[in-house]
């Protein structure tokens, strides 16, 4: 018999710790190959954790809410065979096991690329400024108002020292019974001291008051992490929208006729993202400016065109799947690709990867019967457009013969952009073209 030890495989770029949720096995439990061990939670998605080997779990060495570093060890398992160096298979590593996963609460996480302003993460002073700090911690951080004095006195406990979101609220639990020091920053500078503590008083939510009858609900992991991204974006992005109506009478004329064959041909429905996701994809290339993220005071244009689709879950949460290299697409490879990320959103078989990378996010509002809607930008991103339910209107219509009134299929859309890479000039003028592409749609077009 042999030792093996279970590590906690590689979840994709970027993560670099997971929660334990619960084991679906206890010690002394016989496990087989590639069947789920544990369920783990990261700050892209939570999954479950397959075995590569057999065996009999003889030790668990990380518990229920317990964080573990990736390649480290979460348990012990005795396996049949000789030593473990020479004999026991090598951990698989995520992308040999993805297929295996299921993803039992997918969430999503708009990832912060910038970096905090209350920070120097170059100073040689700071105490943690050469350690990673993951998005979920940067946006934490920002969201308690922890001053560069208080970060250095966070000793992390994560892999390297590097801090962790629970290091963080430790420290946030015990913040109001301990003195905090003064740096010399702060004893030089009392002006940016005291714009930090009216900061933080300003932020400071109101105590609420219970009537009988009301109800307590806790949020759910999932939507703790929504509301604390949404709150990071506003906090982030100085928001704009602008809004245009949009006439689809094309559009639906063209699916109308369409949609029977394609669904006999291909066995699947044809909806009208991927047409929308065309005409935005044209209007990026026109204005490449579109697709980038703020670094500072560096704006990163962006080379790939990845479309971020916006998906309501049945249990209410929300979640992006990502289209990859939309503009390398056919309009039937678009729709393929939006069949099938949403099939796997809503049966919670996504992947880290892909809710990853998107570069502009589309959101369907009509979908619920809304007309338009003033979408909230996922960063790091810099726009995003809502689309409304399209309705039958009556319209003036010009015509060589005059103006006459027409039924006409009508839809708005809402385009919020970050007012600090994006003027009113360039959010209209995409706004305008995205319409303009739809508008002109070719009713010859083949799919």
């Amino acid at each position: 018999m042999a030792e093996y030890k279970l590590l906690l495989p590689s979840m994709g770029e970027g993560v670099m710790e997971a929660t334990i949720i619960s084991w679906l096995f206890n010690e002394g439990d016989f496990i087989k190959e590639d069947e789920s061990v544990v369920e783990i939670a990261t700050d892209k998605v939570d999954s479950d954790v397959p075995t590569p080997v057999s065996g009999k779990i003889i030790k668990i060495l990380k518990q229920k809410d317990e964080v573990a570093k990736i390649g480290e060890a979460i348990a012990i398992l005795e396996t049949e065979g000789g030593s473990q160096d020479s004999e026991t298979p090598e951990p698989k590593s995520y992308e040999e096991v993805k297929d295996q996963i299921v993803q039992p609460e997918p969430e999503v996480v708009k990832v912060l690329e910038q970096p905090l302003s209350n920070f120097s993460d170059n100073s040689s002073s700071t105490q943690n400024s050469d350690l990673y700090l993951s998005p979920l911690v940067k946006s934490v951080i920002l969201q308690e108002n922890i001053t560069e004095s208080e970060l250095k006195t966070i000793k992390g406990s994560g892999l390297e020292g590097r801090i962790t979101k629970e290091d963080i609220f430790g420290f946030v639990k015990n913040r109001g019974s301990k003195s905090e020091s003064i740096s010399v920053k702060e004893i030089e500078n009392p002006v940016k001291q005291e714009t930090q503590t009216q900061t933080q008083k300003t932020s400071s939510p109101p105590t609420l008051q219970l009537n009988d009858g009301d109800e307590i609900i806790q949020m759910d992991r999932v939507r703790k992490i929504i509301a604390d991204a949404m709150v990071n974006s506003k906090h982030t992005s100085p928001h704009v929208t602008s809004f245009i109506e949009t006439d689809v009478t094309n559009v639906v004329s063209w699916r109308n006729a369409n949609k029977n064959s394609y669904q006999k041909r291909d066995g699947e429905k044809l909806t009208f993202m991927p047409i929308f996701i065309r005409a935005v994809v044209k209007a990026i290339q026109d204005f490449p400016m579109i697709n980038v993220s703020v670094d500072g005071d560096k704006i990163i244009k962006k080379k790939n065109i990845n479309i971020g689709m916006a998906t309501a879950l049945p249990d209410g949460n929300l979640i992006v799947p990502v289209i990859k290299n939309a503009d390398q697409l056919s309009l039937s490879g678009l729709a393929k690709a939006i069949n099938d990320l949403a099939y796997r959103a809503r049966n919670k078989k996504l992947t880290p990867a892909d809710t990853q990378g998107a570069t502009y996010t589309i959101s369907n509002v009509g979908t619920f019967g809304n007309l338009m809607g003033t979408p909230i930008i996922p960063q790091p991103q810099v726009a995003i457009l809502a689309v409304g339910a399209i309705v039958k209107k009556p319209a003036v219509i010009e015509t060589e013969f005059g103006d006459v009134i027409a039924i006409r299929q009508k839809m708005f859309m809402s385009h919020s952009y970050d007012h600090r890479v994006v003027d009113g000039s360039l959010g209209g003028m995409f706004l305008k073209h995205v319409n303009d592409y739809l508008e002109n749609w070719d009713l010859n077009t083949e799919i």
